[in-house]
């Protein structure tokens, strides 16, 4: 590394091992990538350790035609963009690998908020940095981990609010792997937590939908007093209520509408003002005894991507729909839950989670068609459920049932008809949690009189925030959580190739690690670990991962 200004941990590379996308599926190790010398606003980190995730593989698929691949149109300009030789959009290589923990080890003369010497975890959804469809992101427009060395700025890693996206870790009694693994089991924490809008937008644009027969109905809830108030125009003469303003649906453009008051049950009509809805919006359904008598054709993936939102009441009162908003999407005292795809990476950590939570009352049913990883999965949830007193039940459903009906779904695969199912299945007043990352383009046909009839709600999010972050980081440094729970394999970066295979193929039980300084070690679970190094068998608990085996094997591998 050249002499620079830059404030220096050690003497550091010219050159360094990393995973390259180059096109879409086309992923190259390379050997002489060029280690950045950060400029006064940049920072330099050596990486500890990266997990792999299944979010990896839209990237890997969709490359350049990835929301997040494409360029920074918001927070900082084109010239600042240019001096960030790691931001890389459009058709340019980058680096994936998004959960991950660096040891600063250079920086800037002007760099305030990061420490040489320290290890912090990246928060990879920098939310301030738009682009036409998400936000920026590590990991995808600015490179990220799968590589020894990676090149931040200041610019990027810290938010509008100043808030720093590099947490720093506090305890060093807790393994690097433990760190990395808050990224991803922030996202199953947000996907309970997320707080839910139980009313009108202040200032957006509401939509009016009254179905042939219930023109005459006036909404009984008030918009707020700087709302666009619409009114669907279904005849030639239209009578808006006081305060609204006909408009005819092609008059209404695509992602305009905040909130849509839609009265009666009208399947063509309903669909019709779906491609209208903008990300965030709100359906309020009160069907007034009307009966859609069809499957409806549902925006499933903009639930999870676009955090769009249904709830419904068979009376003709919108303000009751509106009251069966929950909250947050947590479980609730005596919820009966279904992890559906329980056995996979998130899976197993949105099950560990559940029997952990601490909720009374709750019951937890885990299926998964993969006898192997429901093993695993069994084994590691099993004891978190005997010691907080949660019954837990596990079924492949090729030859098991669940033992109840939930009002809870988790679910953990990306398959549309699942949604529809959990519609016809789950009890009143049930919460179907799309947590798996449906594309945001797939509509799935459900019983819509089912589901307004029961009362349900379809909640989903995507990523996870800074206090997600906080809140998990704070349980793993405190011991109340065993991140590493979800380990079941780890690699250099040699491995991290096959790893995301892995992942892709699901052929792995539990999270892939990534420690780029171990070079060329390979892709090992750690049933195989175990067999290669017999002094890291010991230093497991009870088959799971911990600080003393990753010392172990960091020791070992790395010489």
């Amino acid at each position: 590394m050249a002499e620079s200004s830059a404030k220096l941990l050690f003497m550091i590379p010219t050159q360094q091992s990393a995973i390259q996308l180059v096109g879409p599926d086309q992923l190259v190790l390379v050997d002489d990538k060029p280690v950045h010398t950060p400029n006064a606003k940049q920072i330099l980190g050596k990486v500890s350790c990266v997990g792999l995730c299944f979010s990896d593989m839209k990237l890997l698929k969709q490359f350049q035609g990835h929301a997040r691949k494409s360029p920074v149109v918001q927070h900082l300009d084109a010239e600042i963009l240019k001096e960030i030789p790691t931001y890389v959009p459009d058709e340019a290589p980058t680096v994936p690998g998004h959960e991950v923990v660096i040891e600063v080890v250079a920086v800037g003369e002007d760099v305030t908020s990061v420490e040489v010497g320290r290890k912090y975890l990246v928060q990879a959804d920098w939310r301030d940095l738009k682009t036409a469809g998400s936000n920026g992101a590590f990991g995808y427009n600015f490179e990220g981990g799968l590589q020894q060395y990676v090149l931040l700025d200041e610019r990027t890693t810290i938010s509008a609010d100043g808030t720093s996206y590099l947490l720093p870790t506090s305890s060093e009694e807790r393994s690097v792997s433990a760190t990395a693994l808050v990224e991803p089991w922030a996202c199953v924490e947000q996907a309970f937590i997320h707080n839910e809008r139980q009313s009108l937008r202040d200032g957006g644009t509401v939509l009016l939908v009254r179905c042939s027969g219930q023109e005459d109905i006036a909404p009984d809830l008030a918009a707020d007093g700087s709302a666009k108030r619409l009114c669907l125009q279904s005849k030639a003469s239209c009578t808006p209520p006081d305060g609204y303003s006909c408009v005819a649906l092609d008059d209404i453009a695509d992602g305009s509408i905040d909130d849509c008051l839609f009265i009666g049950a009208d399947p063509d009509l309903f669909e019709s003002i779906l491609p209208k809805l903008a990300n965030n919006a709100l359906t309020l359904i009160a069907t007034n005894g009307q009966r859609f008598a069809r499957q409806v054709s549902m925006p499933v993936g903009r639930v999870h991507y676009g955090n769009i939102r249904f709830v419904g009441d068979e009376s003709a009162s919108l303000r009751a729909a509106l009251g069966k908003i929950p909250e947050t999407g947590e479980i609730r005292t005596g919820d009966r839950v279904h992890v559906v795809g329980a056995a996979g990476p998130m899976g197993s950590m949105a099950t560990i989670r559940l029997v952990s939570s601490g909720v009374p009352g709750i019951a937890v049913e885990a299926s998964d068609m993969a006898e192997e990883r429901l093993a695993v999965l069994r084994r590691k949830a099993s004891k978190a459920a005997a010691k907080n007193g949660v019954a837990c039940h596990f079924y492949n459903p090729r030859s098991g049932a669940p033992e109840g009906d939930p009002n809870y779904v988790m679910l953990m695969v990306p398959v549309g008809p699942l949604v529809a199912a959990a519609v016809t299945q789950t009890q009143t007043g049930g919460i179907i949690n799309i947590f798996a990352g449906i594309a945001a383009d797939v509509f799935q046909d459900c019983d819509l009189d089912a589901y307004v009839a029961k009362g349900l709600y379809f909640i989903g999010t995507s990523g996870s925030t800074m206090r997600d972050m906080e809140v998990v980081l704070s349980k793993v440094n405190a011991g109340d959580l065993d991140t590493n729970l979800s380990v079941g394999a780890v690699s250099g970066i040699t491995g991290a190739i096959p790893g995301l295979e892995a992942v892709r193929d699901g052929t792995i039980a539990g999270k892939i690690l990534v420690y780029p300084e171990l070079g060329d070690f390979p892709l090992t679970t750690l049933e195989d670990l175990v067999v290669q190094f017999p002094s890291i068998g010991p230093l497991l608990d009870d088959g799971d991962w911990t600080k003393a085996a990753e010392e172990e094997l960091l020791r070992l591998a790395g010489k």
